[in-house]
C-alpha cells in the first residue's frame, strides 16, 4: 500500500491550475449543458480541505499509510481538481464556488472520542474506505460522462487539458480505498461487520450531499450527465457501479441483491428532489 501512495504522489503530481487551455467556443452552452456539473463537483473536490479535518477528528490514530494518503497525495491532487473546475465555470460566466472548509458534525467528534479504543476506530476506517470507494467511483462515472459530453459540444479544448487529467488521477484514489476495504474487512469480527453494515446503511449519502438541497443539486448533475434518462435504467445502473465493491464485502450474503437498496433509494431520492425543482422551475 506504501509503494502504491507514492506511487500515487510521484507518477500524478497536482494539476498546475495554469497548465490547462480554458478556451471555449461557446461558453454559454457549455454553461447550460453543464454549469450544474461544474458547480457541484468543483465544490465537492474544493471540500477535501474540510474532509480532512473530519479525518483528523475520525480517526485519532490512524495507520501511517492512510494518513500519507490523504493528507500529502489525495488532498493536493484533489484540491487542484477544484480549483481547475472553478476556474473553468468562472470564466464560462459561472458563478464561483463556495465551499464550507470548517462546518464539521458533531458525529464526528464522538466518534473521535471513542476511536481511542482501537476496535472502533477500526469501524471508522472502513466507513471512511467504503465511502472513499463510493466517492471515487462516482467522480470516475461522472468524469467520463462530462468528458464525453464537452466532445460531444466541440469544446476539445477544456476536455483534453482539464477533464481528461483530472479522470487520469481518480482511478488510482480508487484503488487504495478499494485494496484497503478489501484489507480490513477479514480482520474485523463479526459484531464490527454487523455495526458497519448498521451505519452504513443509515448514513449513507450520495458523494458532497449533505442537505436536502445539496441532494437536489446532486440530482440535477445526474440529469444533467444524462444518467436519469437512460432509458429510465441510468440510476439503477449508476448505483451498481458505484456499489459493486460494497456489495460483495458487506452484502455477500444476499444471494440475488445486485446493489445496496440504501444506495439506489438515496440516488433516486436526489433525482425525484431534481425533477421537482426543474418542474417548479419551469
Amino acid at each position: 500500500m506504501a509503494e502504491h501512495v507514492d506511487r500515487l504522489g510521484e507518477e500524478h503530481p497536482p494539476i498546475p491550475v495554469d497548465s490547462a487551455d480554458y478556451s471555449m467556443k461557446r461558453p454559454e452552452v457549455l454553461a447550460e449543458q453543464f454549469g450544474p456539473v461544474l458547480t457541484y463537483m468543483a465544490r465537492v473536490e474544493l471540500e477535501v480541505e474540510r474532509n480532512v479535518l473530519e479525518l483528523n477528528l475520525l480517526l485519532p490514530d490512524p495507520p501511517a499509510v492512510d494518513q500519507h494518503f490523504y493528507a500529502d497525495v489525495w488532498l493536493p491532487q484533489e484540491i487542484h481538481h477544484g480549483l481547475l473546475l472553478d476556474k473553468l465555470q468562472r470564466l464560462a460566466g459561472l458563478p464561483p464556488s463556495d465551499p464550507d472548509l470548517s462546518s464539521i458534525e458533531f458525529s464526528y467528534r464522538v466518534l473521535g472520542a471513542l476511536g481511542r479504543w482501537s476496535p472502533v476506530q477500526d469501524v471508522s476506517r472502513m466507513l471512511y474506505y467504503l465511502t472513499g470507494v463510493a466517492t471515487e467511483q462516482s467522480a470516475i462515472l461522472a468524469y467520463n460522462k462530462l468528458h464525453q459530453g464537452l466532445l460531444d459540444l466541440g469544446e476539445e479544448a477544456v476536455a483534453s487539458t482539464i477533464i481528461a487529467p483530472i479522470r487520469r488521477q481518480e482511478p488510482g484514489h480508487f484503488a487504495y480505498y478499494k485494496i484497503a476495504a478489501q484489507g480490513l474487512w477479514t480482520e474485523l469480527s463479526q459484531w464490527q461487520k454487523w455495526l458497519i453494515r448498521t451505519l452504513r446503511r443509515h448514513t449513507f449519502e450520495p458523494v458532497g450531499a449533505y442537505t436536502k438541497k445539496q441532494w437536489a443539486e446532486f440530482g440535477a448533475v445526474m440529469h444533467h450527465l444524462g444518467i436519469t434518462t437512460e432509458d429510465g435504467t441510468g440510476v439503477s445502473r449508476y448505483a451498481q457501479q458505484i456499489g459493486r465493491v460494497e456489495m460483495e464485502l458487506l452484502w455477500a450474503q444476499r444471494q440475488g441483491l445486485r446493489v445496496p437498496t440504501y444506495i439506489v433509494d438515496s440516488l433516486k431520492s436526489a433525482a425525484k428532489l431534481a425533477a421537482a425543482d426543474r418542474s417548479v422551475a419551469g
